[in-house]
C-alpha cells in the first residue's frame, strides 16, 4: 500500500512540475495549488511516525509555562506566524506556501507529538526551519506546543504584551527612542545649547 502511494505521489509531482513549468513557472507569489497542498500533507504524514504522533506533552499546562512559551513565541516565532498565530506578517504572507493560520483546524487537529516534531525538525520546502539541536531545547518545543494550543484564545492584551517582546530593527528602535523623547518633552531635532555664566 505504501509503495502504491509513493508511486502516486511521484507521478503527481511529475505531472504538477510539468504543468507549472508549462504555464507560469515556479513563482513563490502564486497560491499553492490543491495538488501541492495534498502532496505536502501526504509527505508530512509519511515523515511523522505513529509513535511520535502518540507522544504526550510533558510540559505542565500552567500559567507559568504558558507565559514562558508566549515570550518565546513573541521573540522567535511571531516574525513569520504573527503574535496571534494568524501568519499575517510580511514574511508569513510572502512565503511559499504562506505561513499557516495556526489557530485553524489544520494545525489544531495535529497531535501534540506532531507539533513537537514539526518544531524540532521543520518541514522541508515550506520555510519552516527545524529548531532541534540548537540553543532551543526540547523543553522549549513542548512549551511552544502548549502555546500553539492557546492561540485560538489569545486576547488583545496578550498581543499587546507580545508586541513589546517582538524583535525590533534598528530603524524601529530609533523611532521608539524619538517618540519617547518627544513624549518626555525633549526635542531630538533641536541642537543642544550649553549656557555659560
Amino acid at each position: 500500500m505504501k509503495r502504491l502511494l509513493l508511486v502516486v505521489l511521484l507521478l503527481g509531482i511529475g505531472v504538477f512540475a510539468y504543468l507549472k513549468l508549462a504555464t507560469n513557472g515556479f513563482s513563490a507569489r502564486a497560491e499553492p495549488t490543491g495538488v501541492e497542498k495534498l502532496l505536502a500533507r501526504t509527505a508530512r504524514a509519511f515523515a511523522v511516525s505513529d509513535s511520535v504522533k502518540a507522544m504526550q506533552n510533558p510540559a505542565a499546562n500552567t500559567p507559568e509555562v504558558l507565559s514562558q512559551a508566549q515570550a518565546h513565541w513573541a521573540d522567535h516565532c511571531a516574525g513569520c506566524h504573527a503574535n496571534n498565530g494568524s501568519g499575517d506578517t510580511e514574511i508569513g504572507r510572502n512565503m511559499y506556501p504562506r505561513a499557516p493560520d495556526m489557530r485553524q483546524a489544520a494545525t489544531q487537529k495535529l497531535t501534540d507529538g506532531e507539533l513537537f516534531f514539526i518544531i524540532e525538525n521543520g518541514i522541508r520546502l515550506s520555510g519552516m526551519p527545524g529548531w532541534g539541536g540548537s540553543a532551543h531545547s526540547a523543553e522549549d518545543s513542548w512549551k511552544l506546543v502548549r502555546f500553539i494550543r492557546h492561540l485560538p484564545q489569545v486576547s488583545q492584551e496578550e498581543e499587546r504584551e507580545m508586541r513589546k517582546m517582538n524583535p525590533r530593527t534598528p530603524a524601529e528602535m530609533q523611532e521608539e527612542k524619538e517618540e519617547e523623547e518627544f513624549l518626555n518633552g525633549e526635542n531630538a531635532n533641536e541642537p543642544h545649547h550649553e549656557h555659560h555664566h
